[in-house]
């Protein structure tokens, strides 16, 4: 069955020699992996380059459950980035969140609000001009209210120390190796409470986004079962160093 669909590009991996294999979240099938032919060498032109992590991809498949690689017939770019592909920054950040999303991503279905969220938060990276230090920080907070695992902001002055194993904040610093610093986890708590509108008015120091960063992708080491290890991580705590 021939089916328009609408994705985002989370990875993809040369297939023989003309084609790849793209790994995708739709807004039909949630996490879905196509093959597409010919998109590689002097055949393909440029349209490989439309295959580059977080692209918006409008695609028409061939779909039968049963497949785990489904065809892609064609594809085209149905939001084009302003800046995401041409700023270091920027680029380096969607990177990241693409392979967080590859690795975290895993049901094959429908799920509108996380692809709508997904959407546009993306679309709000594109367009910030400035203030977008912290993105990808918030931005796998807000990922968690849909993956199952949102913290439990119950931070007080006796519950000063996040438990990343058990996802909320406690008075023991002690209580086990997976607990976040005290000035860490004042940051987290305060950013708990932020949506993308607020990044503007909101700043911490460099040391402490990097702290933030180790803590939170450990924190979705203890809650997804594989998880594994980030290996764009190194380049992003680089380029915002």
């Amino acid at each position: 069955m021939l089916t328009k669909v609408r994705g985002i590009v989370l990875h993809h991996l040369k297939f023989k020699e003309s084609s790849v294999i793209v790994h995708m979240y739709t807004d039909m099938y949630g996490r879905q992996a196509y093959v597409i032919n010919n998109v590689m060498g002097k055949k393909g032109g440029h349209r490989s380059n439309l295959l580059q992590p977080l692209f918006f991809l409008e695609l028409e498949v061939y779909y039968k459950q049963e497949r785990d690689l489904k065809p892609i017939r064609d594809f085209n770019q149905y939001i084009s980035f302003r800046t995401i592909p041409y700023d270091l920054y920027k680029s380096t950040q969607a990177l990241f969140i693409a392979e967080i999303l590859y690795k975290s991503l895993r049901e094959e279905e429908a799920a509108p609000e996380l692809f709508d969220f997904l959407i546009n938060s993306i679309q709000w990276l594109d367009t910030a001009e400035k203030h977008f230090a912290n993105f990808h920080i918030l931005f796998l907070v807000q990922l968690t209210k849909y993956l199952g695992f949102f913290p439990d902001n119950n931070y007080s002055p006796i519950n000063r120390y996040f438990d990343l194993r058990n996802g909320q904040f406690t008075g023991n610093e002690y209580l086990h190796t997976d607990i976040m610093g005290i000035q860490t986890s004042k940051a987290f708590h305060m950013i708990l409470k932020k949506t993308f509108n607020d990044l503007p008015g909101f700043s911490i120091k460099k040391e402490t986004r990097q702290q933030l960063l180790t803590s939170l992708t450990d924190y979705y080491r203890q809650q997804i079962h594989g998880f594994g290890n980030i290996r764009s991580l190194p380049v992003l705590r680089e380029i915002f160093e």
